[in-house]
């Protein structure tokens, strides 16, 4: 039996009946992944030994008649913004190559309770900065679509490992899109639950009033079962919700469509969307119309300036918190030649140890924070992410969720915009919004362009803290296209198989 290109879910299914080990599951694709990775450079490090141990723990404990999750036994990718004991992590920076943490991220720690053996730490943009992987200081991720193109960012290890099937389970962080961008682009899932609802502690922070962690899948009630998986309070982070969503599992599957009415937002249905990016969601929207759902446009004339909002306020966080890589405490202290004063050793490091995209993020933001610019450019940020709340706030009274394109396009050609960085911040034209307003979104795949046979995402945006309804509907739209093709889209993708 092969276990590549199963769901977590039926994964999970076989192990608890006996009919698979972890061990067995873990080890071919541990296999897989090691064997073609170069191809796709999903991972930045692979660790056979723990993997595989964590593997027999998962096995012995079944063995004992315990099961500590739903998905006890399913091997994970983890991106490498996340602390691990046991294995370095970079985010995607020189800066910090080689760096062993001495604290699992709460994250870590709750999916090695739950008994899913870590395959490895994957790919991303350097501290979590782009949207295609290729500001990571060790080389760009691959879209298994089609390799010379972008898998996304700044989460392009994770959803390239899945759509590859290096991994049947990866996690990611969301700053303004950097899981559901990637989703879209691979035709895999990705969620990014409500602002809280999973511990930060342990993820190295780019901007701390955005960030979130949260699961990238082959399916929706993989991503489901994931966050039950990772959700819940924690007293190591003060943003942490301190109730319980409840279970995103039991949402999927009694998911329907009755009384179900969806808005549209009437500024992400204009010009600058591709076409076939275009006719794939309405697509979407007919299917739903065809189910009896309620449509209708809603008006959000503050997400027009969400964008310039966003590309104020997350670098003036990250300037805040990337001023601890000052080559004193951790990672990497480079000594220049002369008199070393700790301002010369500190600017020698940083200049050595960041890349282009986070200097033009650190100096953008430093300059939005300083004396006599804070009002008019932060202070004037902050005030339009209040009126992107009440927008939101204005059409969720009209409606139970909102669908809208996940991306603009389909995934670009690596190098193609690395150049041109309004281009790729216009990326996160559809997701930023959700991040702004602490609200949950999933990228859910609804097809393929006509132009490329590329991947395209519908993303679904639901009330802060009602992300059970996040899933509901996109459970609900991956089973009309599930239902077309016979599968989810993952299972369409190319096949790496080793040459």
């Amino acid at each position: 039996m092969t276990f590549i290109g199963k769901s977590a879910s039926e994964l999970a299914d076989l192990i608890a009946k006996g009919d698979a080990s972890s061990q067995e599951v873990t080890k071919e694709f541990f296999d897989r992944a090691e064997a073609l990775n170069h191809k796709t450079f999903s991972y930045l490090h692979l660790n056979r030994h723990t993997a595989m141990a964590a593997a027999k723990l998962a096995d012995d404990e079944r063995a004992a008649g315990k099961s500590a999750s739903a998905l006890h036994g399913v091997p994970i990718a983890v991106k490498d913004v996340l602390t691990t004991t046991d294995a370095p992590t970079t985010s995607g920076s020189k800066i910090l190559e080689g760096w062993m943490p001495q604290y699992d991220a709460t994250v870590v720690r709750k999916l090695r309770e739950a008994r899913l053996p870590i395959l490895g730490k994957t790919n991303m943009d350097e501290f979590a900065m782009g949207s295609s992987t290729e500001y990571s200081a060790y080389g760009p991720s691959k879209n298994p679509w089609d390799l010379e193109r972008i898998p996304g960012g700044s989460g392009g290890g994770s959803s390239s490992a899945i759509a590859g099937h290096l991994a049947p389970l990866a996690i990611g962080s969301d700053t303004g899109g950097s899981i559901r961008f990637p989703a879209a682009v691979t035709g895999s899932v990705g969620a990014k639950p409500t602002y809280g609802a999973v511990s930060r502690y342990g993820a190295i922070a780019l901007a701390s009033s955005l960030d979130q962690i949260g699961p990238v899948t082959n399916t929706v009630l993989d991503a489901a079962l994931l966050q039950d998986v990772i959700a819940g309070h924690d007293p190591h982070d003060s943003t942490s919700l301190p109730e319980s969503l409840g279970s995103m599992a039991d949402a999927v599957r009694k998911a329907d469509f009755k009384g179900l009415k969806v808005g549209i937002v009437k500024q992400l249905s204009k010009d600058g969307f591709q076409e076939g990016v275009k006719e794939l969601f309405e697509d979407t929207v007919a299917k739903l119309v065809a189910q009896g759902v309620e449509v209708v446009e809603v008006d959000c004339p503050s997400f027009e300036y969400a964008v310039a909002a966003y590309y104020l306020i997350l670098p003036a966080e990250a300037s805040s918190n990337l001023a601890k890589f000052d080559s004193v405490r951790f990672g990497l202290r480079v000594m220049p030649e002369g008199n070393p004063t700790i301002e010369r050793v500190m600017a020698a490091t940083r200049e050595a140890g960041f890349g282009p995209e986070v200097k033009r993020r650190i100096i953008l933001g430093t300059y939005a924070l300083s004396s006599g610019y804070y009002d008019a450019y932060y202070g004037s940020a902050q005030k339009v992410r209040t009126l992107i709340q009440q927008d939101l706030a204005k059409a969720f009274s009209q409606v139970d969720v909102l669908i809208t394109p996940t991306a603009p396009t389909t995934a670009f050609k690596i190098g193609e915009k690395v150049n041109d960085p309004l281009a790729m911040y216009l990326n996160d034209i559809a997701t930023i919004p959700a991040n702004l307003a602490g609200i949950p979104g999933i990228s859910v795949p609804n097809g393929l362009a006509k132009e490329d046979g590329l991947p395209s995402g519908v993303q679904v945006l639901a009330p802060a803290k009602q992300d059970a309804q996040m899933y509901r509907v996109g459970a609900l739209i991956e089973q009309l296209y599930v239902a077309e093709w016979g599968a989810p889209l993952i299972a369409k993708a190319p096949n790496l198989e080793v040459l």
